[in-house]
């Protein structure tokens, strides 16, 4: 896809989405065979659920139809949310991830594996995880430290009342 197309897409769509309260994050276009795909991603600060998607789906389909951004040949429209292991990209990515586990690629190489507590103007309040029974410790790390960063999904997340193995422990003393 061009970045004209891009640019032309994303200017025509953007006003659309943020009309139903999401942001628009991604639009790509792949060739699948002969058709062709356009694919949206859009989110929201509190997420988008499946009415939010059908809603701004039909008015960007209804859009599109109207004008010729796509070209003359036949295209099918999918639009979602961000998956759920998502590339942090944006101050706003890394806010909607407060309390997340996330793991960080930085600039000098080095990898981090840490939960975000606080996104601040130049950078993130980190709780690194202890290892081997140390507890865990906090550290800043600014955004130009950071060359790429994706949220991991957690099995045995850490809630308000206790990881899950102290749960666990609890259950056992009962």
């Amino acid at each position: 896809m061009s970045t004209t197309q891009s640019d032309r897409l994303r200017e025509l769509l953007e006003p659309l989405v943020s009309s139903q309260g999401l942001d628009l994050e991604e639009i790509a276009v792949d060739s699948v065979g002969r058709k062709r795909v356009l694919r949206v991603v859009v989110d929201s600060d509190t997420g988008a659920d499946l009415d939010q998607i059908a809603d701004v789906s039909r008015a960007l389909s209804a859009k599109l139809d109207e004008t010729d951004a796509m070209g003359a040949g036949e295209y099918t429209l999918e639009v979602g949310t961000p998956g759920a292991e998502r590339p942090l990209t944006e101050r706003r990515h890394y806010e909607r991830a407060t309390g997340r586990l996330v793991k960080f690629q930085l600039t000098g190489g080095d990898e981090l594996v840490a939960r975000i507590l606080e996104v601040g103007d130049e950078g993130l309040d980190l709780e690194v995880p202890g290892v081997k029974g140390r507890k865990a410790t906090t550290r800043a790390l600014a955004f130009g430290d950071v060359d790429r960063a994706r949220v991991q999904v957690e099995f045995n997340r850490k809630d308000d009342k206790g990881s899950s193995k102290d749960m666990k422990e609890e259950e056992e003393e009962a």
